[in-house]
């Protein structure tokens, strides 16, 4: 699943942007309303894993997108897991190594386009420390989703901003519970103690949104429109607007 997010640094465009036409999916999903504000309400549904650069690369430009969009919509952003490697041990191995071993020759060429993709982001791109289990920061997710989705928005970029300039570790508890701090997620400390907790709610969210796809960032807007990748804002604000009608 790694791969899948990765690889597609090699390639110099982003995927295409095509209709989603699921019966049974867009029967769960929100469509377009207004709201108090009058505006058209974009819904997004994101699923993404937290040591995805690519997720990153996405959220960002997502970002740009809404913040061009504003004045005409508003929008309601939910984030959902998605695991690359399932397997990966929870104490973590080093992530240059990984990335070697994993991507052999072409390790270097897709590190360097990386670097150069989140310099253009105005971001350096830290190719130090650990990469491994992400169920932590997932169960995170989603129970900073339930105190409400702007917090959940803010965390996404808290962990994706430490483990990809920082090199923090997103399976470290000090650092989940560091961000957590940052965006004002009560009760994380108490809720991660136990191992157990928001596990079946992330187990429910990759069967209700991740089950039908093989790889990350993937969007869903209004239950209409789908992307995957590291779309450029342009690319967002046009779904929004197909959408939204």
């Amino acid at each position: 699943m790694f791969l899948n997010c990765l690889v597609a640094l090699e390639k110099v465009t982003a995927p295409s942007f095509f209709q989603f036409k699921d019966r049974r999916y867009l029967s769960i999903m929100a469509e377009s309303v207004s709201n108090n504000t009058g505006k058209k309400l974009v819904r997004i549904d994101v699923s993404s894993d937290t040591v995805c650069p690519w997720c990153f690369v996405g959220k960002r430009n997502l970002d740009k997108a809404i913040a061009a969009s504003k004045d005409r919509f508003d929008f309601e952003i939910k984030w959902h897991p998605f695991f690359l490697n399932p397997s990966a041990p929870k104490e973590g191995v080093n992530k240059l190594d990984f990335y070697r071993e994993k991507f052999g020759s072409r390790a270097e060429g897709i590190l360097a386009r990386m670097t150069e993709i989140f310099k253009g982001l105005g971001l350096e791109y830290n190719l130090s420390g650990l990469t491994g289990n992400t169920l932590d920061s997932h169960r995170l997710i989603n129970f900073a989703g339930q105190q409400g989705l702007d917090k959940q928005h803010k965390l996404a970029e808290e962990l994706f901003l430490g483990y990809f300039t920082q090199a923090k570790y997103v399976g470290d508890r000090e650092f989940l519970l560091e961000c957590a701090q940052k965006v004002g997620v009560e009760g994380a400390a108490k809720f991660l103690e136990d191992p157990n907790n928001g596990v079946k709610e992330v187990n429910e969210e990759l069967e209700k949104y991740s089950a039908h796809i093989t790889g990350v960032p993937f969007y869903v807007i209004n239950g209409k429109q789908k992307l995957s990748g590291g779309q450029p804002p342009e690319v967002f604000q046009k779904a929004f607007e197909v959408s939204a009608k």
